[in-house]
């Protein structure tokens, strides 16, 4: 038989009666708790489903309640006048009325005789969990897992609860809590056990990993094992879970229960800019090319797609990474490249090769170090008669990041902080060079609900020891377009050698965004930029500017961006510019 909500049995109004002097804000707390509140003026609510609702509150109010310290509750919610509890759920009304829910909190009860032991390393206990603070649930939840939390990091992966008796004396308004831990044996790591569905060979999967088999038990080593894995991303699923048996000898063997993403996938995009054209680009990858978790990317793209003021730029890129070559937390890769970028300065054709290795120091701390190749052909167009000139050079780019973003692709708090310096020697003609950038960004959540969002960027770049006319063009600094200064026009801020427009020898940009949201899914961006290119070392430059306006819309795989900005200040453009494409400007 099919049953039907009539509207005249739905619940139009549900009535929350909260007794004692912290009613108020009781009241909010059960309101926003309880399921039957949740149906008040629903047209569609079955009698059952209101029965269901009202039956489950019980447990619901009181959970609420000893969490906020009040173990002497009386609970009554009534459908038309009679109890939930005694209305069968398997015979409801034909129809429903007013509903009432009726708490008696009662007295606030304060803890009385308390005992956690034994702790570890003697680690006292929180002021919270104290003989008359407030008696919360919570509290004596949380003080548990943090007793045990304390054996485990010390090296007891088996310690637990071993015997607890809460007492609630109720004349006095007081709870008595006698929690016992048992230690257990101090453990170390045995065997790494590798299961699951995957192709990745299991001596990769426990190198990867990283277990140091003998060692004292951490379960923060246990979670950072679980954690390089994923950041392969040739899991789709990873487990890391502690035997259930400590061996006489006492080691823990660990096993890694793992299933593997799909090996290929592939991808792409498109951003437009009204000045500096269309920009499309795509990639493939692998994510376990040689059966040891290797990533390997083929990125291609074309920009400056009916672009007048310059030609169109293509470039093909190849990346491959093999995690745990030398040790568990370092990466090598190698990248190879080849280039055509068509400038109203120079047209540069180019080839690159480089090797290298990554090492995360700690969760927020990386670097990078490493060996490239470059071969250039230069045509400069500002020369009369243009000139061919072709390079050949040998770098060491190093970096340095620092990164406690929320979000790398939408962050609202911290910081990201990074550092490149490239020394290099020009073998053609035996010139020795450094190049150096630093890219520093930061995030503040504003107001009381935390969702504005102010965030700040300060770019730098120089370069030592080559002029302007004998370095190669992808060395100097240029400002404009929507990776600096959104409003101007792309790389229209140079700087002038006597007569001869080129890129800089330093240079600095500094941005400013507000972003509000305006619903779950859109928000707006106030924005300004500001860039400054000098031929010399940060003396005797220029400078221009620009602001705007942005809408994001939010997706899973990041925000859309939409900008429309226009210059405020220098000389270098003129008109709204226009930006689109996926993530947030920084």
């Amino acid at each position: 038989m099919l049953v039907t909500a009539d509207p005249s049995e739905a619940v139009d109004r549900i009535e929350l009666r909260v007794a004692g002097d912290a009613s108020g804000t009781l009241q909010d707390l059960i309101g926003a708790n309880s399921v039957l509140k949740g149906l008040e003026g629903r047209r569609d609510a079955l009698p059952e489903e209101i029965i269901a609702a009202a039956r489950s509150d019980y447990a619901r109010i009181l959970e609420v309640l000893y969490a906020e310290g009040y173990y002497s509750v009386v609970v009554n919610i009534l459908l038309d006048g009679r109890e939930a509890a005694l209305i069968d759920p398997l015979n409801p009304p034909a129809r429903m009325g007013g509903a009432v829910i009726a708490v008696d909190p009662g007295r606030l009860f304060r803890f009385g005789k308390l005992r956690l032991a034994p702790l570890a390393r003697g680690n006292p206990m929180p002021g919270v969990f104290a003989p008359d603070a407030p008696a919360s649930a919570t509290v004596v939840r949380d003080v548990a897992q943090a007793g045990v939390r304390d054996w485990r990091e010390a090296g007891y992966a088996k310690a637990r609860i071993s015997q607890q008796a809460v007492t609630a004396r109720h004349g006095l308004a007081l709870l008595d809590v006698d929690l016992a831990i048992a230690p257990g044996p101090r453990v170390r790591f045995g065997d790494t056990v590798v299961t699951g569905e995957t192709k990745v060979r299991e001596r990769n999967i426990r190198r990867i990993a990283g277990l140091p088999s003998g060692a004292v038990y951490s379960p923060e080593v246990a979670e950072k094992a679980g954690a390089r894995l994923r950041k392969t991303g040739a899991f789709k699923s990873v487990q890391v879970i502690e035997a259930e048996q400590v061996a006489p000898d006492g080691r823990m063997d660990v096993n890694i229960a793992v299933v593997d993403q799909k090996p290929r996938r592939i991808g792409g995009g498109v951003e437009f800019s009204s000045f500096d054209g269309v920009t499309v680009s795509g990639y493939w990858l692998h994510r376990n090319l040689l059966g040891g978790a290797e990533r390997f990317r083929v990125d291609a793209e074309i920009a400056q797609i009916d672009n007048t003021a310059n030609g169109i730029d293509y470039s093909l890129t190849f990346r491959l990474e093999k995690p745990a070559v030398y040790g568990p937390d370092t990466l090598f890769f190698a990248e190879a490249g080849a280039y055509y970028l068509d400038e109203p300065d120079f047209l540069e054709e180019k080839a690159e090769l480089t090797f290298g290795v990554s090492r995360m120091f700690n969760d927020r701390l990386s670097g990078e170090l490493g060996i490239g190749f470059n071969f250039l052909r230069i045509t400069d167009r500002y020369a009369v008669p243009e000139t061919t000139r072709e390079l050949r050079v040998v770098s060491f780019p190093t970096a340095l990041t620092f990164d406690t973003r929320d979000d790398p692709l939408n962050a609202g708090q911290g910081v990201y902080l990074r550092a490149d310096l490239a020394p290099f020697f020009e073998t053609t003609q035996s010139q020795a060079a450094l190049h150096l950038k630093v890219d520093g960004r930061t995030y503040r959540r504003l107001g009381g609900s935390g969702t504005t969002v102010a965030a700040g960027r300060v770019q730098l770049g120089a370069l030592f020891g080559l002029s302007a006319t004998s370095a190669p063009p992808e060395a100097l600094f240029y400002s404009g377009g929507g990776g600096t200064v959104r409003g101007q026009p792309y790389k229209s801020l140079a700087a002038d050698y006597g007569g001869v427009t080129l890129g800089g020898r330093s240079f600095a940009a500094l941005s400013g965004e507000l972003r509000f949201p305006v619903s779950r899914r859109f928000g707006l961006v106030a924005f300004a930029d500001a860039g400054f290119v000098s031929g010399g070392l940060f003396d005797n430059g220029d400078w221009h500017a620009g602001a705007g306006l942005g809408v994001r819309y939010r997706t899973p795989v990041g925000p859309i961006r939409f900008d429309v900005a226009g210059p405020v200040a220098g000389s270098t453009g003129s008109g709204v510019q226009f930006y689109v494409g996926i993530g947030q400007a920084f």
